[in-house]
């Protein structure tokens, strides 16, 4: 008796009304928004601008879902294009069926054609968004496990996962391929983020060692994995096609850092001018407090000086009125109680 495994999902879509809720696409739209917000922190800490990822992605995204797709339909033809099958299901994307292979190949078009219209160097943008692909990678993967697909042999395993009966699959506990390839791609995000601080990647170099490093992991996950797939010598056609990617990634990375050694110094020419402009702003806005600041200062000193002299000018004035007062009548004290008499002799006097 099996004491612990994965389960899997009754089902992998709830209706909302008449509109279909799918697993499968909800984890492809939630890793799309992870990489686009996480690249744009990366691009901003490069010193480019604020929605640059996201304008690059418009043109991207459309580009390596198709490209995704077309991989998929091409390497798996049989599944749409065989006696007794319907080529309108090539065009159900929501059912699965993404290769990353073509995802990135094409997706790469699409962000050059966007980076191409905002003169942004590519490779500097692919360093950019790399981690943040691994991680939309890590996430989409669990739309398989909706799905019920791309699992691997069995296994009695505590993380078995069950897989329940259906269309072209078995009910049992088999290798969760789904999530050991989803924990390889954070490993990776990790790994890129780590390398680019430590040796300040550029020219595409972060990028060239996330597709290698995943290609590194995805070929022993490819290989335990049970569905049908197409064999070249023994090995899986994607086996074989992480094979070639990987060592076409890691020539890149070694061939670049003797042509072009650094880091681009500047990603996004426009940015410069913009914070040329910002603290522009802010040094005029400075000036323009510091001469109101000097304004007001110099005001406040004429007025002070006009109220100090308009008291000497009073104080003055008093002291001249009492001085023509007293000139006017020499005999009379200035005082009340000195009072000059007024020229009457006393009765006693007289009879005297």
């Amino acid at each position: 008796m099996d004491l612990a495994y994965i389960p899997s999902p009754s089902t992998g879509v709830i209706h909302l009304g008449p509109v279909p809720l799918r697993g499968y696409a909800f984890c492809i739209i939630i890793g799309v928004f992870v990489a686009v917000w996480y690249g744009n922190r990366r691009w901003l800490a490069r010193g480019g601008k604020a929605g640059t990822v996201a304008d690059i992605a418009v043109w991207a995204v459309p580009f390596g879902l198709v490209g995704g797709r077309l991989y998929h339909v091409i390497t798996d033809y049989q599944l749409y294009f065989s006696e007794g099958e319907n080529w309108v299901d090539a065009f159900k994307i929501w059912e699965g069926g993404l290769g990353i292979w073509g995802a990135i190949a094409l997706g790469a078009v699409g962000a050059w054609i966007g980076c191409r219209r905002r003169g942004i160097p590519l490779p500097a943008y692919a360093d950019a968004i790399a981690p943040g692909i691994a991680l939309a990678q890590a996430i989409g993967r669990w739309g398989n496990w909706f799905n019920q697909e791309l699992y691997g042999r069995p296994t009695d395993l505590p993380w078995a996962l069950e897989i329940s009966e259906g269309p072209n699959r078995e009910a049992g506990l088999y290798h969760p391929t789904f999530l050991y390839e989803s924990l390889w791609c954070v490993g990776v995000a990790l790994l890129v983020v780590w390398a680019d601080r430590r040796f300040r990647l550029g020219h595409g170099r972060a990028f060239a060692l996330y597709v290698a490093a995943y290609c590194a992991g995805r070929g022993w996950i490819e290989y335990m994995r049970v569905d049908e797939a197409h064999h070249v010598l023994g090995l899986r056609l994607n086996v074989w096609t992480a094979i070639v990617v990987f060592v076409l990634a890691v020539t890149y990375i070694v061939v670049s850092s003797r042509m072009r050694p650094g880091r681009e110094e500047v990603v996004e020419p426009g940015a410069l001018a913009d914070l040329a402009k910002a603290d522009a702003a802010k040094t005029d806005g400075t000036a323009k407090t510091d001469d109101a600041a000097k304004t007001d200062g110099t005001a406040k000193t004429d007025d002070a000086a006009k109220t100090d002299g308009a008291a000497k000018a009073g104080a003055g004035a008093a002291d001249a009125v009492t001085t023509d007062a007293a000139e006017a009548d020499p005999g009379t004290p200035a005082g009340p109680a000195g009072r000059k008499g007024t020229g009457t002799k006393p009765e006693s006097a007289e009879k005297g």
